[in-house]
């Protein structure tokens, strides 16, 4: 038991005095695990912050999967309910039926019902002058509107000898299919035509391999569809979220091999410069247990103390980079903070690799007799 507490006891001093002796070389490893923890924890944060945001953003642009029936057949009545209930708060459902009516003049149009609450949500890359609020007020595409209404006034259409007068409550301009199309709401398009929903468009939130759970998941639950992705919102969302994981990671990887190389340099110039010491530490009796195990506690203390100062500098990193790139701001996510702590460890615990095997080489008579 003596042994034992004499043997911790050398150990701790040994670590105190040669904290204290050599602090020049101390100080250059642990800024360099600073760095490395500081660039660390600002890529991780930004990955997990941006990444969420620009999900957040994807979704504004609308679907990422489709719903339509088997062979152009209408969907089951209880299609929107098992979506929304497979959904579960991960996304938002809109249903869409379709019609092409004659307007008075035997001009086509294609008049699509919808339900406009939900359509506002999905769509929020749609300009929309104002949405309808009223029965029988539409949304009019900015070219549909040409032909129904060039003045702006109530218009009438008929479908399968059915007519029906409209009034225009805002028009509608994307750039695309949209503009030369009508939108009334779903209750009032199915009085009028009796068709009941055609389509689904679905916005699930989520990473890409997520949303393909989701399509899945959707696809066992509706047999009698077809679930299919938005092949250009998905695979956007995919080149967006893996240049930006790649880029974020190619950073950080060549921060953290510099910060090993340093940190090695670091520690094998200090073991050269202290050879005739750790000899004489062998010489008195001490194991190469104990002087391993020196070793390697200094440098994962090292580690530890630059993780926990590399983290409340990547914090300030990471909080600049996002108000100065991407105007926004960034949660500081302690989660982190093991993941860097852990990481900094490894990173010098690998640099004290190569020390601490000249280290178990050191031969006390050779290196006291001056050879």
């Amino acid at each position: 038991m003596k042994a034992r507490t004499g043997g911790s006891g050398m150990f701790l001093r040994v670590m105190m005095r040669a904290a204290l002796v050599r602090k020049g070389r101390a100080t250059a490893a642990l800024l360099a695990v600073v760095v490395a923890a500081s660039v660390a924890t600002a890529m991780l944060i930004l990955y997990v912050d941006v990444q969420a945001k620009l999900q957040k953003e994807f979704r504004k642009y609308g679907a990422n999967l489709l719903i339509v029936g088997h062979n152009g057949n209408p969907l089951p009545a209880n299609t929107l309910m098992v979506v929304d209930t497979t959904l579960a708060g991960r996304g938002i459902a809109v249903p869409f039926t379709y019609a092409v009516a004659k307007t008075s003049k035997g001009a086509s149009v294609v008049v699509a019902g919808t339900d406009f609450e939900r359509a506002q949500q999905l769509n929020h890359w749609w300009s929309v002058m104002a949405w309808p609020n009223a029965p029988r007020s539409t949304l009019v595409g900015a070219r549909a509107m040409e032909v129904v209404a060039p003045a702006g006034g109530a218009f009438d259409l008929t479908f399968d000898a059915k007519t029906i007068t409209l009034t225009p409550a805002g028009t509608l301009n994307t750039g695309a299919e949209e503009d030369s199309r009508i939108y009334l709401a779903l209750g009032d398009f199915t009085a009028w035509t009796g068709l009941p929903p055609s389509t689904i468009e679905v916005g699930a939130s989520g990473s890409s391999k997520e949303i393909e759970a989701m399509r899945e998941k959707l696809a066992a639950a509706l047999p009698d569809a077809d679930v299919k992705p938005v092949r250009q919102i998905v695979e956007a969302e995919g080149r967006v979220l893996g240049k930006a994981r790649a880029s974020l990671l190619a950073s950080a990887v060549v921060i953290i091999v510099t910060a090993i190389l340093c940190v090695l340099a670091t520690l094998t110039a200090w073991v050269l410069e202290q050879r005739k010491n750790f000899a004489i530490m062998k010489a008195l009796g001490a194991s190469e247990r104990i002087i391993t195990g020196f070793f390697a506690a200094e440098a994962a203390a090292l580690g530890v103390f630059g993780a926990v100062l590399g983290f409340a500098i990547g914090l300030g990193v990471a909080a600049w980079i996002a108000s100065a790139n991407f105007h926004a701001s960034v949660s500081p996510r302690f989660s982190v903070l093991p993941v860097i702590v852990a990481g900094s460890v490894l990173l010098a615990l690998v640099s004290a690799v190569l020390p601490i095997s000249m280290l178990r080489r050191v031969q006390p008579a050779t290196i006291l007799r001056g050879e």
